[in-house]
């Protein structure tokens, strides 16, 4: 008597989601995050893109470069100072330094509990650098070319 066992590889150990299941969590997921592609689109079309970028690290790692026309307000600030800063009817695009760092979610935890909608902008300063967008110092304006793993030569976006 042959016995056969089923293996199941490490990706489908867990079955997908519904295929309406699925579609319900990244329309969610969309709902709490933006691109920094497109971010940068939006900033660079001119006018009010509707939205305020945040940028919630410190002061020394705010001069050491941050985005063009971001405010600058540390997460531990944000429940004394985002009153006078931010208007509560504009949507707010918080990040810290990149994916290895929490600080753009704790932001947008403070600025939702106080009644803001809010986004956080995934891959934080660090990929704003690596795509190539122009970024403000303490000495100016800086740019450094795109990263071809994080931003493909010629491609825009990422074609997403």
């Amino acid at each position: 008597m042959s016995s056969s066992s089923t293996v199941v590889n490490p990706v489908l150990r867990v079955a997908p989601a519904a295929p309406s299941a699925a579609a319900a969590h990244f329309r969610a997921s969309l709902a709490f995050h933006a691109d920094v592609s497109d971010v940068a689109t939006a900033l660079a079309a001119g006018g009010d893109p509707g939205f305020v970028v945040l940028d919630s690290r410190s002061t020394e790692s705010w001069d050491q470069g941050h985005v063009p026309g971001a405010v600058h307000l540390p997460t531990a600030l944000i429940p004394v100072q985002a009153e006078a800063l931010l208007d509560k009817s504009v949507p707010v695009v918080t990040y810290c330094w990149g994916p290895g760092c929490n600080g753009g979610t704790r932001a947008a935890l403070a600025l939702a509990e106080l009644g803001y909608q809010v986004k956080e902008m995934l891959g934080g300063f660090e990929y704003w650098v690596r795509e190539g967008f122009e970024f403000e110092t303490w000495e100016g304006r800086e740019r450094r070319a795109a990263d071809a793993l994080t931003a493909p030569v010629d491609a825009g976006d990422c074609g997403c």
